[in-house]
C-alpha cells in the first residue's frame, strides 16, 4: 500500500483487475477500507494538512516474491512503464509506502525503497532479520517488539501454572527464531516442551501431505492426551493447515471437530483468516483460546463508515465489487466472472451481517495499524510544513506545495512522532523505529453460528505507568464447564441445598464486612480505620472527622466568635469612655468591666473548639469554657444581688446600710468562682480531658475528640453554672420592678432567660449528635448564650449613652424616680445608693 499526494484516489495497478482479490481472503479487504477511512478522516480535517491532500494507490503481493519486486519497481517508476529512476514531470509525488502483512513482504521492500530513503511502515508483527543489522535500511512498523510477545506467553503459562506444553510452529526461518526464542525461555522458568511439531511452509501446506496415514502422523499432537496445551505460531499458513488437518483428522477417526480439546494460545500473527473453507468449518473447535494481539481501539467514525457501505456507491470500485461477490457469496447481473453463483447481489447487502470468520466490524490489529501508520505519516508532513511556515513566513504559502517535500525528509519526524489517534490512543514509535506499546491477551469466544466474540482478558504492556506489565482478568475469560459463575468480590459462598459442594449461591457480605476475592466462603471485617466500599470489595480508609478551620462551619464559627467579641471590645470602650455617667456608675461599674471581659473572652474561648483536637486544646477548651463563664454569671449575679440589697437599705431602721459597697459584690463575684475553680482543679487532677479517636460511632469516619474523661465533672462544671444562672434568674425576676431609672434588673431578667433556654437545649442537641457536629453545638451555645448577655443587658444601656445622652444625666433620673409615688421617698435613697456603691 502506497501514500501518494497531493491528490487522493484509488486505482488498482494489475491489468487484471479479477485477480486483485481473487488471491485475497475476503476478510483483508478490511486492511483497504482502513487506509480509505484514515486517509479521508484526514483530508477532511483541514486542522491536519492545510490545502493538502493525500493519496494512495493499492498493490497486491500475492506472497510471491517476484511480484513484490516488480510492484516495488513500479513504485520507483512513472506509472505505466516500469523504468526505475525514471518520473514524469506530472508524476505524483510519493511520499511514503505502508506495507506488508509478513516480514518476508517488508523486507524485500525495504531493500528497493531503502536505496531511495523512502520510508517504509510496516505491520508486520516479527521484524526483517539481517546478519548486519546495520545495513538494514530505515524501517518502521506500527507494531510493537515481538519480544514483548515471548514474555507475555510465559507470563501466561505462569499465571494458570501450564508446566507441559507443545508448540507448532512453521518450517522456515521465522519458525526458527521462534524456538530459539521462546524454548530457553521456557525451560529458565521450570516449563517443559512435551512435543516441537513442524509444519510445511507454505500457504497450501495441505497438498504436502501425500496420504492420509501421513496425516496421522502429522497430527500425532491432537491424539496426545496428555499435551492439552497448545502455543501455535499461528502465521496464515500454519492456521490454514491446521484447519485441514483438523477436518481429515475428524473425518478419518469419526469424531467431530469439536471433540478435540485443546487449550490453544497463539500469537499476534493469528487470525480467523476466513478461507472459503471456514463457511462449513466448525470454529468451535478454538473456542476459548488465548492469543496475544496487537492492540486495537474501538473508533466509532470507522464503525458508522462500514454500516453504510455498499456495492452501489462506488460501481467503478472493482475493489469493492469483487470483495462483495466473494463475502455475500453472490454475483452482479453485469459480472464477468466465469462462474456465476446462483444468488444475484443487490449492493445492498450490510457488512454487518457477515460472520466474524468473513469479515468484522470492529477493527482489527492489522487495520488499526494501518490506520495509525497513515495518521503517523499524516502528522509527520504536519510538523514539516509547520516548520516550514515559520522560516517562510513573508513569503506566499502557495509556494510550500507537495512537490517540495521529499520522502527522506520523513525520516527524522517519524522517529520522533507521538499523537493522539481518533480512537483516543496515544501513538509513539520508540528508537527502534517500533510501537512503544505491549501486547493485548484476547480471549476467543465462538458460537453455534459461526460468529466469534473477542474478550480482552488482559495485557503485556512494558510501557505502563502503573508498574505491572503484565494483566489479566481471569473473572473475563469464560468458563467452559462449572456449575455456576464464580463469586465476585464482594460476596461469599453460600451452600446450596441438596447440591454438591462446587454448587453455591453467591450472597452480598454483610455491612461492615468485604471479601476481596473470588469464591471467599466467609466475608471478614475492615480493621478499625479503615471501612467497607460501596461494593464490598475493598478497604478505605476512614476520614478523619474534625471541626477545621477551613470548611464553612468552621469558618462561619470564626467570624461570629471574633465579630462578636469586637463588638464586646467597642462597648467596653464606651463603657470606660462615658465612665462617669450615672448609668455607668449604677450597680458597680468595676463589676461592668468585669463582666465585659469575661464576655470577651467567652466569645474568644469558642475558637479553643475549632482545629484538629490536641492535649493543650483539650485541656483548656472545657476548662476556659466554665471558668470564664462562672465569672460572667457570678457578676451578673453580685450586681442583681446590689440592687435588691441598695433598695432594702432605704427602709428607715434597715440593718442592710453597711452591706451597701463595693463589698459585698466582690465577695459574691469572688467566692461564686473560686467554687468553680476548685470544682475543675478536681477534675483536672483526676481525670482530665485529653485527645481521643472514635472509630465506632460513624462508619466512614474517624472522630478525632476531646474526651472529657469523666462524663460527671463535665456535667458537674455545666450544673454549677445552671445553678449560679438560675439563682441570678430569680433574683434579678423579683427585682425587677424595683423603682430606678438605674435598676438593671429587668434586662438581667431576660438575659437569664435567653442564657437558661440556651443551655436547656444544649443538653438533649449534644447527645444526640457526633463528630464535628457535637463541637459545633457546644460552640453555638457559648456563642449564642454570650450574646444573650452582651445584648440584653448592654444594649439598652448603649443606646442611652449614644443615642440618648440627654437621659445620661442624674437630673434627669432623679425627676423620673420622684414621680413613682407608690414607694415614696425610697426610691431617691435607692438611687443614692446605687451610685454611690
Amino acid at each position: 500500500m502506497v501514500i501518494y499526494g497531493p491528490d487522493m484516489y484509488l486505482k488498482p495497478f494489475a491489468h487484471n483487475k479479477k485477480c486483485i482479490l481473487s488471491k485475497t481472503k475476503s476478510k483483508n479487504y478490511q486492511h483497504i477500507l482502513s487506509l480509505v477511512f484514515a486517509v479521508n478522516e484526514i483530508n477532511k480535517n483541514l486542522k491536519t494538512l492545510l490545502n493538502v491532500s493525500l493519496g494512495f494507490h493499492i498493490y497486491d503481493s500475492y506472497l510471491n516474491a517476484r511480484m513484490i519486486h516488480q510492484n516495488t519497481l513500479k513504485l520507483l517508476s512513472s506509472q505505466k512503464t516500469i523504468v526505475p529512476n525514471f518520473k514524469c514531470f506530472k508524476q505524483k509525488n510519493m511520499i511514503a509506502v505502508i506495507g506488508g502483512l509478513s516480514f518476508e513482504i517488508s523486507f524485500y521492500m525495504t531493500t528497493l525503497l531503502g536505496i531511495y530513503k523512502i520510508p517504509q511502515i510496516a505491520y508486520c508483527v516479527n521484524a526483517p532479520e539481517m546478519d548486519d543489522k546495520s545495513q538494514l535500511p530505515p524501517f518502521y512498523r506500527m507494531v510493537p517488539n515481538e519480544e514483548y510477545q515471548y514474555a507475555g506467553i510465559v507470563k501466561l503459562l505462569l499465571h494458570f501454572q501450564w508446566t507441559w506444553v507443545g508448540i507448532l510452529t512453521m518450517e522456515n526461518d521465522n519458525g526458527e527464531k521462534f524456538l530459539q526464542t521462546l524454548i530457553p525461555m521456557l525451560l529458565k522458568h521450570g516449563i517443559c516442551t512435551a512435543l516441537n511439531e513442524k509444519i510445511p511452509a507454505t500457504t497450501h501446506a495441505v497438498e504436502t501431505l501425500s496420504s492420509f496415514d501421513s496425516i496421522l502422523d502429522k497430527a500425532s499432537y491432537l491424539s496426545n492426551s496428555e499435551v492439552n496445551v497448545l502455543i501455535v505460531n499461528a502465521e496464515t499458513g500454519v492456521m490454514t493447515y491446521l484447519t485441514w488437518v483438523m477436518l481429515i483428522y475428524a473425518m478419518l477417526k469419526d469424531i467431530k471437530v469439536t471433540s478435540i480439546s485443546k487449550v490453544w494460545i497463539t500469537t499476534a500473527q493469528w487470525d480467523f483468516s476466513a478461507d472459503v473453507m471456514h463457511r462449513a468449518f466448525d470454529i468451535q473447535v478454538f473456542h476459548g483460546s488465548l492469543s496475544l494481539a496487537i492492540h486495537s481501539n474501538e473508533d466509532l467514525g470507522f464503525r458508522k463508515f462500514l454500516q453504510v457501505l455498499h456495492a452501489k456507491m462506488t460501481k467503478d470500485n472493482d475493489f469493492l465489487r469483487i470483495f462483495w461477490q466473494q463475502a455475500f457469496n453472490c454475483s452482479f447481473p453485469d459480472s464477468k466472472e466465469e462462474e456465476m453463483r446462483s444468488v444475484t447481489c443487490t449492493g445492498e447487502e450490510k457488512l454487518n451481517s457477515l460472520p466474524g470468520t468473513l469479515f468484522e466490524i470492529s477493527m482489527t490489529g492489522q487495520s488499526y495499524s494501518i490506520y495509525n501508520a497513515v495518521h503517523a505519516i499524516a502528522h509527520s508532513l504536519q510538523k514539516m510544513y509547520s516548520t516550514r511556515q515559520k522560516h517562510r513566513a513573508m513569503l506566499d504559502r502557495s509556494r510550500l506545495d507537495l512537490p517540495e517535500v521529499q520522502p527522506w525528509q520523513l525520516h527524522s519526524l517519524l522517529r520522533s512522532t507521538s499523537f493522539n489517534n481518533g480512537a483516543g490512543d496515544t501513538v509513539s514509535l520508540n528508537e527502534n523505529g517500533e510501537l512503544a506499546a505491549g501486547f493485548d491477551i484476547i480471549n476467543w469466544v465462538t458460537f453455534p453460528n459461526q460468529s466469534f466474540s473477542r474478550v480482552k482478558v488482559g495485557e503485556m504492556d512494558p510501557y505502563t505507568t502503573q508498574g505491572q506489565t503484565f494483566t489479566i482478568n481471569e473473572g473475563a475469560i469464560l468458563p467452559t464447564a462449572k456449575c455456576n459463575d464464580n463469586c465476585l468480590p464482594g460476596y461469599s459462598r453460600k451452600k446450596k441445598e441438596g447440591k454438591p459442594f462446587c454448587c453455591y449461591d453467591c450472597v452480598p457480605c454483610p455491612d461492615g464486612k468485604i471479601s476481596d476475592q473470588k469464591d471467599m466462603d466467609n466475608c471478614f471485617q475492615c480493621p478499625k480505620d479503615q471501612f467497607p466500599n460501596r461494593n464490598r470489595d475493598q478497604c478505605l480508609p476512614k476520614r478523619p472527622n474534625f471541626l477545621s478551620f477551613t470548611e464553612a462551619l468552621g469558618i462561619c464559627s470564626v467570624f461570629f466568635s471574633l465579630s462578636s467579641s469586637f463588638i464586646t471590645a467597642l462597648v467596653l470602650g464606651i463603657f470606660i469612655k462615658h465612665k462617669n455617667t450615672p448609668i455607668v456608675k449604677a450597680n458597680n461599674r468595676e463589676l461592668t468591666y468585669c463582666q465585659l471581659v469575661s464576655l470577651l473572652l467567652c466569645f474568644l474561648c469558642a475558637l479553643l473548639f475549632i482545629g484538629r483536637p490536641n492535649a493543650v486544646t483539650c485541656y483548656l477548651r472545657q476548662i476556659s469554657f466554665a471558668i470564664i463563664f462562672s465569672v460572667a454569671v457570678s457578676t451578673i449575679l453580685a450586681k442583681t444581688i446590689t440592687v435588691v440589697v441598695a433598695f432594702m437599705a432605704t427602709k428607715p431602721g434597715s440593718r442592710m446600710r453597711k452591706w451597701v459597697g463595693k463589698g459585698l459584690a466582690n465577695i459574691v463575684l469572688l467566692g461564686c468562682s473560686f467554687i468553680q475553680t476548685n470544682i475543675c482543679a478536681v477534675w483536672l487532677s483526676t481525670t482530665p480531658p485529653f485527645p481521643d479517636l472514635d472509630m465506632d460511632s460513624i462508619a466512614e469516619e474517624i472522630i478525632v475528640e476531646c474526651n472529657e474523661g469523666s462524663i460527671t465533672m463535665f456535667y458537674c462544671v455545666l450544673g454549677y453554672l445552671g445553678f449560679l444562672a438560675s439563682i441570678s434568674f430569680t433574683v434579678a425576676f423579683l427585682a425587677r420592678k424595683l423603682p430606678d431609672s438605674f435598676n438593671e434588673a429587668k434586662f438581667i431578667t431576660f438575659s437569664m432567660l435567653v442564657f437558661c433556654s440556651v443551655w436547656l437545649s444544649f443538653v438533649p442537641a449534644y447527645l444526640s449528635t457526633k463528630g464535628k457536629y457535637t463541637v459545633a453545638v457546644e460552640i453555638f451555645s457559648i456563642l449564642a448564650s454570650s450574646a444573650g448577655l452582651l445584648g440584653c443587658i448592654f444594649a439598652p444601656k448603649c443606646y442611652i449613652i449614644i443615642l440618648r445622652p440627654s437621659l445620661n444625666s442624674r437630673e434627669h433620673c432623679s425627676e423620673l424616680t420622684m414621680r413613682k409615688r407608690s414607694y415614696g421617698g425610697s426610691s431617691m435613697k435607692m438611687e443614692n445608693n446605687l451610685l454611690t456603691s
